[in-house]
């Protein structure tokens, strides 16, 4: 089972688990089973966010379900998580199968069934995630042996629908700013054939017209074409967005999955700081406690200790939200009592600004010291005092806990 190469190389934050994954004595004549995370939700809610949340929290994989993604190629189209986004955890099947296959359910229950088993016998935690249902359904459900190896526990992450549309509008802007068009060209069949594997994918039929008439047009009309297309992407995406919800909710009600519902309305709809914290406290952490006591139960030594700091990354994320833009970050010390975060300007404007380190660190401790965090002047990390260069520590357990 090949792993995405871009996701595979850092290790991800840890939670041990003592004795593997399954802790549980057999029960005389049956077998107790492995344990999934599923995570559920339609498209543009956040479903990679937080399986990737989980993974740096537990010793964890992703399983990716969507059936876009799970073909090579159209990374910005399909909007599969980049190197960064992975933050070292581990994928299976992203980005494994020929563009022009045909990938079924059934093929996706023989290649994600064997990422499963591969990852329970390493004694980690295997977290299935992507917006296509019905092949979650077909190895969750309709699978007899992922059933009698298996014991899941589902995360439902939603946005309610105005917000989630308002987010998927932009994001296809963004996805337009990253080269989504480029990228489309390059699969564009003169056929006009949609049909059959990753040219099903939103974006690319909805730029055929354009494709087939750009090198005709004046660049007005070409402009009004590709904006027409650009609206079509926004609209289909949000009417997969609709179909994606029904589907869940027809799950929901048709078979006995036990979902754990989390809003992340409040989150989307705040900005910057504001909205890490939002995610941090209605999604991620409640839903690191629940998968903690599907994991371990009434273990309550562990249910304690899951209670740890945020990852590293968002330590530097809330940093990079409190100094000014032209602060770049460089982790020194990611230890847990007090990761130390050298902070560098990148501009002559900053240095003509504030003159030297000393005054540098003033302005920098002004402005941490505003979120209640310690702030220490130090030498940079080759023992030189420099003008432009000043070093701070994100406080104890207890100041980083206020952030998030």
């Amino acid at each position: 089972m090949r792993i995405f190469s871009a996701c595979k190389q850092a290790q991800p934050l840890q939670v041990n688990f003592p004795g593997g994954l399954n802790m549980d004595q057999f029960i005389p004549g049956r077998r107790r089973k492995d344990k999934v995370v599923v995570v559920l939700g339609a498209t543009g809610t956040g479903k990679s966010r937080l399986s990737i949340d989980l993974a740096t929290r537990f010793e964890a994989e992703i399983v990716n379900s969507d059936k876009m993604q799970v073909y090579k190629g159209l990374n910005i189209v399909t909007n599969k998580v980049t190197e960064e986004e992975c933050r070292g955890v581990p994928h299976h099947l992203l980005g494994i199968v020929d563009p022009d296959a045909d990938f079924t359910a059934v093929d996706f229950v023989h290649h994600a069934l064997t990422a499963v088993d591969s990852i329970t016998r390493r004694g980690r935690l295997p977290i299935i995630a992507g917006g296509s249902n019905s092949y979650i359904k077909a190895l969750v459900n309709d699978d007899m042996e992922f059933q009698s190896k298996y014991e899941c526990c589902f995360l439902w992450v939603d946005v309610s629908m105005p917000v989630l549309h308002s987010f998927v509008s932009k994001r296809v802007d963004q996805m337009v700013d990253a080269r989504l068009i480029d990228e489309a060209r390059e699969f564009f069949d003169p056929l006009g054939d949609y049909t059959r594997g990753i040219k099903r994918a939103i974006g690319l039929p909805e730029l055929d017209e354009f494709f087939r008439n750009e090198s005709f047009l004046d660049d007005v009309t070409k402009a009004r074409l590709l904006e027409d297309a650009i609206d079509k992407i926004k609209a289909n995406t949000c009417k997969l967005a609709c179909h994606q919800l029904q589907n869940i909710l027809g799950l929901q009600n048709q078979l006995d999955w036990k979902m754990r519902y989390l809003d992340a309305t409040e989150a989307f709809l705040k900005r910057g700081l504001e909205s890490v914290e939002a995610w941090e406290r209605l999604v991620a952490r409640p839903a690191t406690m629940i998968v903690g006591r599907f994991l371990y139960e009434d273990d309550m030594d562990f249910m304690s200790a899951i209670a740890v700091p945020p990852p590293i990354y968002q330590i530097i994320e809330t940093a990079q939200s409190i100094l000014i833009p032209e602060l770049s970050l460089k982790v020194l010390d990611s230890s847990i009592e007090g990761p130390k975060v050298l902070v560098r300007t990148v501009s002559k404007e900053f240095e003509e600004e504030f003159g030297n380190s000393a005054a540098a660190s003033t302005t920098i401790a002004h402005l941490v010291a505003e979120k209640g965090t310690d702030v220490n002047s130090d030498k940079s990390d080759d023992g030189l005092e420099c003008a432009n260069t000043a070093s701070i520590t994100i406080g104890s357990i207890t100041h980083v806990k206020q952030f998030f």
